[in-house]
């Protein structure tokens, strides 16, 4: 658990990095995780992460957009829109991650680096989605 918690952060890091900056996928990751001295599984989660967060970025900005319709996804701050972005893409795309896990993980993640009003909003535009798209609807696995 705290593996994967830990992969989570190196994850929006490097998106954030990557996002705010445009340096490269690869290295990014292979930085941040070598800094953290991170264990092989928790370097295979937090790569799975950012290269499908990468891959899925259009699909993942539409939903965001559709459920926080009056903040353009390009003026969110960096952390929370990529906050989202991972959490997004764990409950499409993740099976192992327990729909839960994904959206109390993504708080988290908006406590920890973003600012006093993102773990509400976070759960508030993961909430949204969730109600649009109840567990059984979601494509998980794709």
């Amino acid at each position: 658990m705290k593996t994967r918690r830990q992969a989570r952060a190196i994850a929006l890091q490097a998106l954030f990095e990557i996002d705010s900056v445009g340096h490269g996928k690869d290295q990014v990751v292979r930085r941040r995780i070598e800094e953290e001295s991170l264990a092989e599984e928790g370097a295979t989660f937090a790569t799975g992460l950012v290269e499908g967060v990468l891959s899925y970025r259009p699909e993942l900005d539409k939903i965001i957009s559709r459920h926080a319709p009056e903040w353009p996804v390009d003026q969110l701050a960096v952390v929370d829109r990529n906050i989202l972005r991972i959490a997004l893409y764990e409950l499409l795309h993740v099976d192992e991650v327990p729909i839960k896990v994904a959206v109390n993980e993504a708080v988290e993640l908006a406590k920890t680096f973003g600012s006093d009003t993102a773990p509400r909003f976070v759960n508030g535009v993961l909430g949204a989605f969730l109600t649009e798209h109840p567990a059984g609807e979601l494509r998980r696995g794709s």
